[in-house]
Parts: structure tokens; sequence; C-alpha cells
């Protein structure tokens, strides 16, 4: 029976389950389950196979250790090739084994003699290149291997390719350039097939100016493909000279203006063996991307829902309006009929206009021409059509026909809202017994995931930037609610890829050579060094940090030259605080604060990286520094006398300037505890409200908490005015703002969800106190039986297993259930009581500490 308790789940390889395209050296991983018991582990074996059975490597651990990111040192391995693997493991509660493939990407980066090719138009449609190839039968796979500058949408015999939406992903076509690989065995056939691509414009092919002039980019060009098709050592397929080409029906497509869709001049069938293209042109051979080759590591992106529309209206003749139950990043699906070149047009929002009609409008000037609009042109029967090369940010989409001189309820579209983003799982949660804050952890997340395409975005409507502040305020809680470990890798490789060599990264990554000067902004650029730790400290991934070290350590020497007197300044400070301007800047301080804290942030995570990436400078070189600006930082701003740290033309006291001080350990010990008493009072002095922007907000309850002001950060967190996340709520918003005020440009905006962060660590009370999660500290420290908060619990998909805490409140004891992963080991802290547990399910019960147990008469007094 115990044998029976053991098993193995999650075999990945790069972090991924049963991938496709791996092109780097493998690394394998497991999750050992052992049931309530627990288990420890005493020796694994993993064993790598190539096609037909051959044994190529074996490993044998009996120390014991977890399976986590173990490398393949195995002989060479072969480009487009499956490969077998198995591992066993052996636990004190029986033994347990598991087998896995994964399929290598070009390796080589040989794309057999396969050529860019593209097929320009004056007028900008999107092309359609096809061409026919013949295949023998035969029992070995077959791969499809799909490059682009741009977007390709790939079929074959007339079905579509799965995992082509917006792909391959975006990055900096100068430095990199992604590649799909799918297995097609099942879409082929003996004999005669053919295969059909549409191509989109992107970031890549940019037509339409933008504030962000990715029209000018360095690799801009018109779209284009590069396609391999191979069946075990035979090439079908390369894309080259015998290709055919045409105007496909998309006539414009512009990530920011919308998509324009002609159905008279679509093309059924164009992908079919024996198609008739005599009237096709030859393809042209392209430049393409001049960046290397890389497989697309994060996952596709993907519709994982559709929503039906919850109210339908007509507002005037051959108009409609549709109400959708959120806020979404997606498409709009449409099924239509009307007369052969009749025009309908697409509005879609997050909000209306004072007219009742979407707010698709472009007030800020950052487009050359129009903005969230598509317009279908009808062929005179019914059409269904969504959007192939773009999304947008919406909840309010219009329909209007092109003439309608009277209402007529027969013409009404059927529209559905198409959610669209990386396919990356849901892999922890929290929940508690105030609404208020599991609602806030809900819409956290659904904006999370409207950001998520290919990289963290700031907002799915206006900009579609990867903003490097922006995504890291949000990697913690993106790691610890979402499958988001390979999307944050590839990202954090845009940011140093952004740099190209020299000076700093830019503050958008990928980056095309806007020409806006934001530097100095070491607030933002603190991303080269705080993205990859944190997807270390979550994952355990050393790769990552020695990936992105040449470029990380390289910028911090930058650094250190521009600020020889130790204090440093940013563009970026604590961007929307509640006295900003709602469509964007920052807090009225002094922004010298915030620049000089991050940068000694990211030279304290130089020296922890030297440590574990072992390459370069001496940690003790990059502690020496961050040490100097400390002394620096303690002189210039802290106010021994009142225990406070000031800035100079300073509106008010600033709480962010108090939390980064403490987030960061700036100051001696003996000054930490008094500025957080300073930060409790001046958030007491402001009613119990916040007046962060995003880089404050998120450390702002974590330190109160920190010090003993869990019940300052509760009072805060449960606000219901301005400034406060329940504001949002109580507004009935469907998603997380860009400002804290009504007003604010973006309702798709996630950088001030960070109190996530605290959700999980604070009230739940659960977080790594080793990378990866080897070892774990619980301590829920955030209690309010008078505030509605008698019980919370979270969970985390760790890369050993699943971690989980759930607290409750039962008289006048804390009851705590704990579920600690199979290969890691964890700390219980109530007080000053402390129990150390191994892996399993575990009760713990003890009296409440009055300490831990703030209630609404608890609350610090309020000037309000």
């Amino acid at each position: 029976m115990a044998a029976r308790l053991t098993r193995l789940t999650h075999l990945t390889v790069e972090h991924t389950e049963e991938p496709l395209g791996v092109d780097v050296t493998p690394r394998f991983g497991w999750i050992v389950e052992a049931g309530e018991t627990g288990a420890n582990i005493r020796r694994w074996s993993i064993e790598v196979s190539a096609p037909g059975g051959e044994s190529l490597w074996r490993r044998d651990d009996s120390d014991g250790g977890a399976g986590v990111d173990i490398e393949y040192e195995g002989p060479a391995l072969r480009s487009l090739t499956r490969y077998d693997w198995s591992v066993s493991v052996e636990t004190d509660r029986g033994t347990a084994e598991a087998s896995s493939t994964f399929v290598t990407g070009l390796l080589d980066g040989d794309w057999r003699g396969a050529r860019w090719i593209s097929h320009p138009t004056p007028g900008g449609a999107a092309p359609l290149l096809r061409r026919d190839f013949t295949v023998q039968p035969t029992a070995a796979p077959s791969y499809l291997v799909v490059g682009a500058g741009g977007y390709a949408r790939p079929e074959i015999n007339g079905v579509p390719v799965p995992g082509f939406d917006l792909a391959p992903g975006f990055t900096d076509y100068e430095v990199t350039a992604q590649y799909c690989v799918v297995d097609i065995t099942e879409l082929l056939r003996p004999g005669r097939n053919a295969i059909g691509v549409e191509l989109g414009r992107g970031f890549y092919g940019m037509a339409a100016h933008s504030t962000w002039e990715w029209e000018t980019a360095p690799w801009h060009d018109e779209p284009c493909t590069r396609i391999l098709i191979v069946t075990g050592d035979e090439v079908l397929v390369i894309s080259d000279e015998g290709w055919r080409a045409v105007d496909g029906p998309t006539r414009y497509d512009d990530l920011y203006g919308g998509e324009d869709f002609d159905a008279r001049a679509d093309r059924p069938g164009f992908s079919d063996a024996g198609y008739d293209d005599a009237g096709w042109a030859p393809v042209t051979a392209a430049r393409g991307p001049r960046g290397r080759s890389v497989n697309q590591r994060q996952q596709s992106i993907a519709v994982p829902q559709t929503f039906a529309p919850d109210r339908i209206e007509q507002t005037a003749a051959g108009r409609w309006l549709f109400t959708f139950p959120r806020v979404i990043a997606g498409r709009v699906r449409l099924q239509l009929d009307g007369a052969a070149g009749e025009v309908v047009t697409v509005r879609a929002a997050e909000r209306l206009r004072a007219d009742g009609r979407p707010d698709n409008d472009d007030p800020h000037g950052y487009y050359a021409g129009r903005f969230q609009e598509c317009r279908v042109t009808l062929a005179g029967e019914p059409l269904r059509w969504t959007q192939r090369f773009g999304y947008q940010g919406f909840r309010y989409v219009e329909v209007e026909f092109e003439v309608e001189a009277e209402p007529d309820a027969a013409r009404e579209p059927i529209v559905e809202a198409e959610l669209l983003h990386t396919a990356v799982a849901r892999t922890g949660g929290f929940r508690c017994s105030n609404a208020l804050l599991t609602r806030l952890h809900d819409l956290t997340v659904d904006t999370v995931l409207n950001n998520l395409h290919g990289l963290p975005t700031d907002t799915p409507q206006y900009e579609k930037n990867g903003w490097t502040g922006d995504g890291m305020l949000g990697a913690e809680l993106m790691l610890l609610n979402l499958d988001s470990h390979e999307l944050l890798a590839k990202w954090a490789d845009d940011i140093g890829a952004s740099r190209h060599g020299a000076g700093a990264p830019e503050v958008i990554a990928p980056h095309g050579g806007w020409s806006m000067d934001w530097t100095p902004a070491p607030t933002w650029h603190a991303s080269l060094l705080l993205v990859p730790w944190e997807i270390y400290r979550q994952r355990g991934d050393l790769r990552v940090l020695a990936d992105t070290w040449p470029d990380a350590s390289a910028y911090l020497d930058f650094e250190l030259s521009r600020w020889p007197e130790g204090i440093a300044d940013t563009t970026l400070g604590d961007w929307v605080s509640p006295d900003a301007d709602p469509a964007g800047g920052n807090a009225p301080e002094d922004t010298r604060i915030a620049a000089t804290a991050f940068l000694i942030a990211s030279l304290d995570v130089a020296a922890k990286t030297a440590e574990v990436v072992g390459s370069g400078r001496d940690p003790e070189f990059w502690r020496g520094h961050a040490e100097r600006m400390r002394r620096r930082f303690v002189e210039e701003f802290l106010d021994v006398e009142k225990g406070r740290v000031v800035g100079v033309g300073d509106l008010g006291d600033r709480q962010t300037h108090q939390v980064l001080a403490l987030a960061f350990d700036l100051l001696p010990e003996q000054h930490r505890q008094p500025v957080a008493d300073t930060l409790a009072r001046l958030v007491g002095e402001n009613g119990d409200h916040l007046n962060t922007g995003a880089l404050g907000t998120k450390y702002l309850l974590p330190q109160l908490t920190r010090y003993g002001h869990a019940a300052t950060a509760l009072a805060v967190a449960l606000q219901t005015d301005y400034p406060s996340w329940g504001l949002w709520v109580e507004a009935g918003a469907t998603s997380l703002w860009e400002h804290w005020s009504p007003e604010a440009r973006s309702h798709g905006h996630y950088f001030l969800g960070t109190l996530d962060d605290w959700l999980f660590g604070s009230v739940a009370g659960v977080a790594p106190a080793a990378p990866g999660w080897r070892e774990i500290r619980i301590e829920p420290t955030v209690l309010g039986p008078g505030l509605g908060l008698t019980e919370a619990a979270a969970q985390v998909l760790t890369p050993l297993g699943r971690a989980a805490v759930s607290w409750r409140i039962v008289e006048a004891d804390l009851v705590i259930d704990a579920e600690i992963p199979v290969g890691a080991t964890a700390t219980v802290h109530v007080a000053d009581r402390v129990w150390e547990v191994a892996s399993g399910r575990h009760r713990i019960r003890a009296p409440v500490p009055s300490e831990l147990r703030p209630t609404a008469q608890s609350r610090p007094a309020s000037s309000r």
C-alpha cells in the first residue's frame, strides 16, 4: 500500500511538459507526491534514450536530492528529434517511475536551406503564401518549424496549425528571432499535400506611426517567414523561390489601430493540395530578422475562454452596443450578414464615453490614425470573422452597419469576446474570509493575464509595451499565481538585449529604438537584476541568472560611473501616486531617494548573484559599493532626530521614502524601527490611507507588517474611499487601474495590484525561505477578527510540488494546516513559537497572541 502512495508528476524539460523545440542543453524536473504521510527521497535515477530505444545518458543520484533542473550531460543531441526519458525515485514510502518525451529544436541553427520570403504589397494587405509538396509513406514523425518577422498563421491541408495566435513571439529582431516547432504528423497524408501561410505585421512591420516609433525600428520591414518541414532525416519543404503569393483578405493590420477584412478577397482552400494558384505571383526574397534563431520558449498565446455579452442594446439605426462581463484582453468574434461591399465597423474599449459609445478615442495623440477599430467588408453571404493579427483591451463593443435607414432587429449581429493571452496555467491561489481581499486577489490575477502576450505588458489597450518597472514589480505575484517562469525568463533576456552591449537597458523591452530619452532611470533598470533574481528565488533557476549576469554586471558598472558621489536620480520615480496626474506622472517628492534605493537593491542582488553564479567580480566588490551608497543615503536623507526619511522638495511627508528605506534595509539597525513607526504614523495621519505610487505600493503593507504594524496594514488594505483598492471594487471595477483615480487612462494595469504579495506572504503567511522553495516559512501575521479576517488560505505550485497553508481562528486558538512538498522543509511561526516540519501535511494549534489580532478598535487613530 505504501508504494502506491508515491508517484511522480509534472515531468518537465526546460520547465515544460513534453516540450517541442528545445534548443539549449536540456534540464529535467519532476515532482514527487507521497500523499498525506510525506516522504524522504533516498535516491533517484534518470535516463535519456534516442529514437529506437538506445540509451544515451543515465545519471544516478544517491544523495536524495530533489528533481529540479537536472542538466543533461550526455552526447550531443540531434535537431528536430524526439527523445524519450524516464525517471525512477525511491523514497522511504516507496518507489515510483514515470516517463516522458521532448523534441529538440534547431540545435545547430541550420534551417536546411530555408530562406526568408515575403510578398510586399503597396496597399499593405496581409499576404497569403502557399506551396504543394509530396509525402512518402513513413512511420517517422513530421515537424514544422516556422520563423517570422511579424506573425505567421500556417495551415496544412486546409487545417489551421495550432499554436499560432500572435506567433512567433515578439523580440528585438536584431538580437534574436523566435521560431515555433509543431508536430504535424497527423496533418499530413501520403501523396500530395499543401501548406499555406498568412503573414501579419505585429511590431516587426508596423506601418502606422505611434508615439513609440515602431515603424522606424532598426528591424522594420514587410512581414516575412522562414519555414521548414522535416520527416525524420528527410526535408519535405523549405521556404524558397518556389512558393507562390497573393494579397489576402486582411487588408490592414495594426496592433493599435485594428484590422480591415474584405471577405470578397478571401481565398478559401488556399492551403489545400491542388489549389489553383496560377494567378499568384512568385514570392519575394526577404532580408528577414538578423537576430539569432531561438525557440519560442514561453507558452503559446491561446483563447482559454469565450464570453457572451451581458447586455445587448440597439443604440441607433444600424448600431449595436454589446457589454461583456468584465474587461478582457482579446478579440471580438462576429457572425454577420449583409450585401456584398457593405462595411461593418467594430469599435472596442474598456470604458464608455459620456455619449454612451465606446471610448476608443486617442486623446493623447499616440497614434497617427484610428485606434481599436476594425472594419469588415461583407461578400453578400453570412460571415464568421475574428481579428487575426492583434488583440484589444475592452469590455464594450460597438458594431455599426454602414447604411441603415431604420432600426432593424433582424440585422442584430452575433458578437462574442475571446479572451486571449499566453497560456500560463494558474498554479497558485489565495482566498480569505474577507470578501474584499479575495476579490482584489481575483482582479489582480485577471489583470495580469490580460497583460501576458509573450511578455508582461503594461496595458492591453493603449500601449502593449513591456515597461520594465511594471514587470519587475509584478514578477513576484506572477510567479506565485501562474506558470510564468519561461515567459519571465524570456523577457529577462529581452531586457538585457535592449542594452545592445552598452550602458543601461531601455525602459521598455523589447525596444525598437524609441527616441524619447528616459534616462537616467535606475528604478526601472533594476529589472535587469531583480527579475532574474525573483525567478531564482521562486523557481531556483540558476541559468537565468547566468544568462543575464554579463549584461547586468556591465550595466551596474555604468551606473557606478554615473553616480560617483553615491546618490542617484531618475526620470521615473514613484509613478502614479494618488497626488500625481491620473494620466501618469511621478509623486511630488525627491526622486533621488527612489533612484538610490533601487540602485542599492540592485547592488545587493549583484553580490548575491556573483556568489551563486561564481563568475565576474568578487561579491565583495558589489557589497562594498552597496554599503558606500547606504552611508551616503543615510547622510543625505535620514532625519535621525525625527526618525524619518525626507527629501528635497517633497510635498508633505512621503510614505514611499520610508517604505523603500525599510524594504531594502538601507538604514542602520537602530534607525529602522523608528522609521517604521514614523511610516505607521504617517499612514494614520492620512486617515489610514496610502499615498504611494507603483514603487512604494509593492512594499508598503509588507513593511508595516514586518515592523509590527499589521493593524495599520490591514486598515489600509480595507479602505474603500480615495485612494484605495476598495474604491475600485466599490466602483464596479472588473480589472485593476493604472492610477488610483477613476480618471485613470487605463483600466487594465496590474502594477498597483502588488498587495497580492502581501496576501500570500503576510495574510496567508507562506513564502520561500530558500531558492526554489527548498525551505518554506509559514507565518500568518495579519489576523483581524473584528474586520472580517478570521481565516485565509494560499497555495503555490513550487518546483518541488504543492506548498499550501490555511489558517482559521477557532475560539481563542489559531489552527494552521500546512502542506509541504517532498524535498522541502518548513518552519511555522506563531509569535515567538517555532515548529520545524518536514514534507507532508501538518496541523498546528496555538493560542492567538494578542499582538496578532488587530480588531476594528485597534486600528491607528485617524486624522480624518
